[in-house]
């Protein structure tokens, strides 16, 4: 009796352990916005981006995963292929601050209890929320803040290649393209009050931006419950 209740006790342990694996860390790295104005390149940072990451690893192949990312998107017309743009000249500086959630998963196992240096691609993706400055252009192109704030929330589509670069550090390199629900992160579709006389650009398409950097992470946690009796 008393060897099957150190095993079942074991067990349970080992059921509620083994996948006890967090990681918390920094992000760095840069930003760029794609919108109705500026350029439109995917990947081309421009100004520094930085946050913090936190992972609870739920197996070798999928984690839950948050971070809080802020930067100022700086966004400048004459930087665009477009003629058009660059003739007109808008241009715009504007901090957000981004909270994301969602689920991390691996192409191959990604066992942190297996002690061997270790990689492997990973997608993100989940739900974002960024909050940003509201703000207009004039007639004659000068911006023009509306002293209120936003929330912008979007669809984060990361892809990335993590290592193991100790027991404890893991050094990962991303870029993630975040689709967004909104199309007021430019100044393009102003407040209700100011919409009808200075929104311009494409009202079917909604701003993105874009987080191209690296992550470092400290991992610690429960291993599994090995028995011997």
């Amino acid at each position: 009796m008393r060897y099957l209740l150190v095993f079942l006790l074991c067990l349970v342990g080992s059921q509620t352990t083994k996948a006890q694996i967090y990681e918390f860390g920094l992000f760095a790295g840069g930003s760029n916005f794609i919108g109705d104005v500026g350029a439109t390149n995917y990947i081309s940072p421009n100004q520094i981006a930085f946050g913090g990451v936190v992972k609870w690893n739920r197996s070798p192949r999928h984690a839950f995963r948050a971070s809080f990312i802020f930067t100022n998107l700086e966004v400048d017309d004459t930087k665009s292929d477009d003629p058009r743009r660059i003739q007109r000249g808008y241009g715009f500086r504007s901090g957000i601050f981004e909270a994301s959630l969602g689920m991390e998963f691996t192409f191959f196992d990604f066992n942190l209890h297996d002690l061997t240096p270790k990689g492997t691609p990973y997608l993100y993706t989940g739900v974002s929320v960024a909050n940003h400055e509201n703000f207009f252009f004039d007639n004659s192109g000068r911006l023009t803040t509306e002293n209120t704030n936003s929330w912008a929330y979007g669809i984060p589509m990361v892809l990335g290649y993590k290592q193991s670069i100790s027991p404890n550090f893991i050094l990962a390199a991303e870029i993630g393209a975040r689709y967004t629900f909104s199309d007021e992160l430019d100044g393009s579709v102003p407040d209700a009050d100011f919409r009808e006389q200075f929104a311009f650009g494409n009202t079917n398409s909604n701003d993105w931006y874009v987080f191209t950097g690296i992550t470092l992470t400290y991992t610690f946690g429960k291993k599994p419950c090995y028995c011997d009796f």
